[in-house]
């Protein structure tokens, strides 16, 4: 059998690995359009900081480790162009020069995505503007960094690449602004999450331009003037980093079926809609794990199990592609954004009666020395606790829930269950309940009406004269701050103050990270209240709640419903 694989890299790599260790007898020939067949395609940004020491520790395999350990001939520098399914040949230019033809038995697609370059910014051919996809790009980005002496950067776009290379370049010492067109940071997170991100950002000297776009980008004698659409900006080296589209061409002028946003059409054997050709990787459209539709999610790991999944395949094994999550984590200086499943707006956006719970937590033992704050949004269906998603952000800890979460999305546990699970615990590493345990109970409460669930971002529209706004936390903590409009009883006072507060109103109330609120909300219930658990607590309210909104109509309303 004779086998062609389009593309290395981490779908095409893992295809050809996989097919030899399943056909010892097979021809296997991969073609790479660039020079290099394997490497680290996350671990570009961590090179411009030298956290990874050199160019070669991004490579993963050599065209020769690859030859003597698999027997795959590789041949880089060659793009195939053309694709005649009838005949079963690809057409193969040498750099840039002769054209020949190669016959093949299965042909493996493994192009990956490109850069979106907005045809809305003039000047993206300006010298000194760059996109990062690829090893040679980041070579090229540092050799213009060392040779002009740069000093401050510009990226268009606050997704993962963009927010990485904001946080390497940093480190390598320039002064860096993100300029992002939408109102946060990392699009894969929902947006009060994604502000810790922001913060973070911002204490280590990122400047964030959010809501803000990038119109043209001009040459001047001493770098780039770069106009957005609040002002302009100087620098010395752009990097335009707004997302990816799939390398999906060949496979259409081929005459294979196209799905999602241009994305090759495959079924659940990685099949396109040529029962000989296969596709793998980011140029591919996946199916989402949550909800069944149809999406481009460009991760490592999804295109490592598709390449060894079409390998399989055309080896003869019945193995199946069974959906992405969108797993992922990113490191932003000195904390972890972790997600997994859908947002809360992708939820909503998929018609899903959805609710949420937040928590906060240490990362393990909060008497044991060093527990590090961590932030937990869980997503669920309200009606039966189904799992959707989970977002996690701390200095530790983060990805360790998260995977668990991952784990038990996959496996069709529901919220509940999470209180169930059995998590190692010694005091260094975490509680003997674990934030995750926390959450199914949380949840638990709420799906069996032990306690009536409410959010920041409701409270400003609550009508003032006909609810009471309650703050349960100790009177140190108030003292460093409170909300506008809600009443002071620290919870250890609340059974002998319960009379000050009016029966006939329904009574929402917060604490600081929202386990002290659900333990006012069982009392008030216990004595004849109407009571709602505001999640999150304290904690959440910055993140949440516009930072003018104490100015707003809605906090005068609340201030004015104060319960004296």
């Amino acid at each position: 059998m004779k086998v062609l694989i389009v593309g290395g890299v981490a779908g095409g790599a893992s295809a050809a690995a996989r097919m030899r260790r399943m056909d010892e007898n097979a021809q296997i020939i991969l073609f790479e359009r660039g020079p290099y067949i394997s490497f680290a395609n996350c671990g570009l940004p961590y090179y411009i900081s030298r956290t990874i020491g050199t160019k070669d520790d991004l490579l993963v395999q050599t065209p020769e480790s690859f030859y003597g350990r698999f027997r795959v001939e590789v041949r880089t520098q060659e793009e195939v162009i053309a694709i005649d399914r009838e005949h079963k040949t690809v057409r193969v230019r040498r750099g840039e020069g002769d054209i020949y033809e190669e016959g093949y038995d299965k042909l493996i697609l493994s192009p990956g995505a490109d850069a979106v370059l907005p045809g809305a910014i003039r000047g993206l051919n300006s010298q000194g503007v760059f996109v990062l996809r690829s090893v040679p790009e980041v070579v090229a980005i540092d050799r213009w960094i060392e040779e002009r002496r740069v000093k401050h950067a510009v990226i268009a776009g606050g997704g993962y690449i963009g927010i990485e290379l904001a946080e390497n370049l940093r480190e390598r010492g320039l002064e860096v602004t993100v300029v992002e067109l939408a109102s946060h940071v990392i699009g894969s997170i929902d947006e009060e999450i994604a502000h810790i991100a922001e913060k973070e950002l911002e204490k280590h000297g990122i400047n964030l331009r959010l809501n803000c776009g990038i119109t043209a980008i001009e040459e001047k004698e001493n770098g780039l003037h770069i106009t957005t659409t609040d002002g302009s900006l100087e620098a010395g080296l752009a990097v335009i980093s707004v997302g990816v589209k799939p390398n999906s061409d060949l496979a259409r002028e081929a005459g294979l079926e196209l799905g999602f946003r241009g994305c090759i059409a495959v079924n659940d054997r990685m099949q396109t809609s040529d029962p000989d050709i296969y596709a793998v990787g980011d140029a591919v459209e996946v199916t989402e794990f949550v909800t069944g539709q149809k999406r481009h999610i460009a991760l490592a790991g999804p295109a490592n199990r598709q390449g060894r999944i079409a390998a399989n395949q055309i080896a003869g094994m019945d193995s199946r592609y069974k959906g992405t999550q969108g797993s992922s984590i990113i490191k932003v200086f000195d904390i972890a954004v972790a997600a997994t499943g859908l947002t809360e707006a992708a939820a909503k956006a998929a018609g899903i009666d959805c609710d949420k719970v937040y928590l906060h937590s240490g990362a393990h033992a909060g008497y044991y020395p060093g527990a590090k704050p961590l932030t937990l949004k869980i997503v669920f269906e309200r009606a039966t606790g189904r799992l959707l998603g989970g977002q996690f952000v701390g200095a530790e800890g983060a990805d360790k829930r998260c995977d668990v979460l991952a784990v038990a999305i996959r496996a069709g546990l529901t919220a509940m269950d999470l209180a169930d699970l059995e998590l190692c615990y010694a005091p260094p590493y975490n509680s003997a309940k674990d934030p995750l345990n926390m959450a199914g109970f949380a949840i638990e409460n709420i799906v069996t009406g032990k306690v009536k669930n409410f959010h920041w971002e409701q409270v400003p529209a609550l009508d003032g004269e006909a609810v009471t706004l309650l703050d349960v936390r100790t009177d140190n903590e108030y003292a460093q701050g409170s909300v506008p409009g809600f009443v002071h009883i620290p919870l250890h006072e609340l059974r002998e103050r319960i009379g000050e507060l009016p029966k006939e109103k329904p009574v929402y109330v917060h604490c600081f990270s929202g386990l002290r609120s659900y333990v006012a909300c069982r009392i008030l219930t216990g004595h004849g209240y109407d009571c709602y658990n505001i999640s999150g607590g304290y904690r959440m309210y910055g993140e949440i709640l516009p930072p003018d909104w104490n100015e707003s109509e809605e906090g005068s309303m609340l201030r004015a419903a104060e319960v004296k």
